[in-house]
């Protein structure tokens, strides 16, 4: 039965028509290109990772029961192993959190056979990270050759680079190679192996890095930072030369910061505000080297207290690394990753309003007995509804695939460690993450733009010009915790208590590690 419209019903109407408009159509057309290319590119990321899965059980299959280390077991021999070279570790760190000791415990029980050195940099004795890793190396004392070192305040750059510089002025002279590790980082007892490796085997590498797999806490705010994550990952996926470059691992020769090759030191220090921003664009314009080896993959718990605001913060810093830059040519490519990055993320998120629209249209025609032809209503937006649903499922299919991977790979290569789990994934908190990070993305970026500084960690930097020209330290006006891993930035907090756990399973790996430290 046909009644007449009200005002609410016919501006429905009439938005759902205007979005079966030439224009309104070819958005939602963009939209589904859009979940398509993001299934493909996930689908390619997975096939890279899983080709790595099956070399491992290959090799495994052929007794080699070290396989997460070597994929041949020739390479455990003495002799082979007395060869390796020496590796420096360089961790800036600030803050203390919930997952810090395991991370940090991760790192240290490398079984990386040849010799290596960790340094753990700290702004000051008063950041409690300095009191967690003091006592947490008192413990392993004599298992690995680490120390902290106190680096002071930065001038001109960012902090986190301040305690990397410092770090690399401080390491061993023999050093062949550094490793840059961000303190959430978890690190498979392979991973140092495995990257230097690769270095040995192809000297032009300039650096080698790899991604985080994200382990959402539960939260809208840890969703978003995995839904944000996961479009970069296919980037980190290629099993070889890359254009992406994550600050959380980096490898690179130690000649490199010695002899301030292609301008690495002076281009971090004179107002570097991101590392591997700066390093990313220093190795384009020098035409140099980056990739990322299949098996650099490293689980990334995020706070099980990370709220929203919390994430927002993390978006803000991670669209502002857009307005530093270190040349012209810099200049013009964060402008157009801007501009791209925030055209295809609105150009995500308006097909779904669209798609809403026509549902919520049909519901009322169905449910209030319109006719088609009285509503001016074709079936035209209900198809595009439906493929769009089609390419959303696929998308999430996808995204499902890869995580399934590479939660797979990472088991395989810490297999002392407790297993990864698919299980508290949430599939419609992601889908609902997808929709809240592309429509605040764009926002974040013209906001970072326009006011040209942010606060990182309770420090203010101001940039000019694309480099950091004042620092700012107020800590009544900062914030308490960290964004993703929620450690407490001050006070003399973090000091861990004495458990089974440093004595045990750590401890025990350890063991397998050469028994000798290497002097300074």
């Amino acid at each position: 039965m046909s009644t007449a419209l009200d005002s609410v019903d016919w501006l429905l109407f009439s938005l759902s028509r205007a979005f079966c408009s030439p224009l309104a159509v070819f958005i939602q057309i963009q939209g589904c290109i859009i979940c398509l290319t993001l299934a493909i590119g996930w689908a390619f990321a997975a096939n890279v990772r899983n080709r790595e899965i099956n070399r491992m059980k290959d090799a495994m299959k052929d007794g080699n029961s070290f396989g997460f280390l070597y994929h041949d077991i020739r390479e455990l021999e003495h002799s082979n192993q007395v060869n390796l070279p020496r590796v420096t570790v360089v961790m800036p760190l600030k803050g203390f959190g919930e997952h810090n000791l395991h991370n940090w415990k991760s790192q240290i029980t490398s079984l990386y056979g040849g010799p290596l050195e960790f340094l753990f940099v700290v702004e000051s004795t008063e950041d409690p990270a300095y009191h967690a890793v003091s006592r947490l190396l008192r413990d392993f004392k004599d298992d690995v050759d680490a120390k902290v070192i106190v680096a002071g305040l930065s001038t001109t750059c960012s902090q986190k680079i301040h305690n990397q510089l410092v770090g690399v002025e401080k390491m061993h002279k023999d050093t062949k190679y550094v490793l840059f590790l961000d303190d959430d980082v978890r690190l498979h007892p392979g991973s140092i192996g495995a990257l230097t490796a690769e270095m040995e085997k192809r000297p032009e590498i300039f650096i080698q890095t790899g991604y985080p797999l994200d382990l959402p806490s539960g939260s809208l705010g840890s969703y978003c930072i995995y839904e944000y994550h996961m479009p970069c990952s296919m980037g980190f996926a290629t099993g070889g030369k890359t254009f992406f470059l994550w600050g959380g691992c980096m490898m690179m020769h130690a000649d490199d910061f010695r002899q301030d090759n292609y301008g690495v030191v002076s281009g971090l220090r004179d107002g570097g505000y991101s590392d591997d921003m700066t390093l990313a664009a220093l190795a384009g314009a020098n035409k140099r080297l980056i990739t990322s080896p299949p098996v650099a993959v490293f689980p990334h718990p995020l706070a099980s207290d990370l709220s929203f605001s919390r994430y927002w913060n993390y978006l803000r810093k991670q669209t502002f690394v857009l307005e530093s830059y270190i040349s012209r040519v810099n200049w013009l490519m964060n402008r157009g990753l801007f501009s791209f990055h925030s055209y295809m993320s609105w150009g995500f998120v308006a097909p779904y309003l669209m798609a809403a629209i026509h549902v919520v249209a049909a519901l009322e025609i169905y449910i209030k007995g319109y006719s088609y032809e009285e509503t001016t209503c074709t079936t035209t937006g209900l198809l595009l509804t439906s493929c769009l649903a089609i390419c959303t499922f696929t998308e999430l299919l996808s995204m499902w695939n890869l995580t399934r991977i590479e939660v797979q790979l990472c088991n395989m290569l810490s297999p002392e460690a407790p297993k990864l789990s698919l299980d508290y994934y949430n599939w419609s908190m992601i889908f609902v993450a997808m929709l809240v990070d592309n429509f605040l993305y764009p926002i974040s970026a013209f906001r970072s733009h326009f006011s040209q500084s942010i606060d990182w960690s309770g420090i203010r930097y101001h940039l000019k010009d694309g480099k950091i020209s004042k620092i700012e330290r107020k800590k009544d006006r900062g914030p308490k915790f960290t964004d993703l891993g929620g450690k407490h930035l001050y006070g003399k907090k973090g000091a861990p208590p004495k458990a089974s756990f440093l004595s045990s399973l750590s401890r025990s790996l350890c063991q397998w590690h050469q028994p000798k430290k290497y002097e300074v």
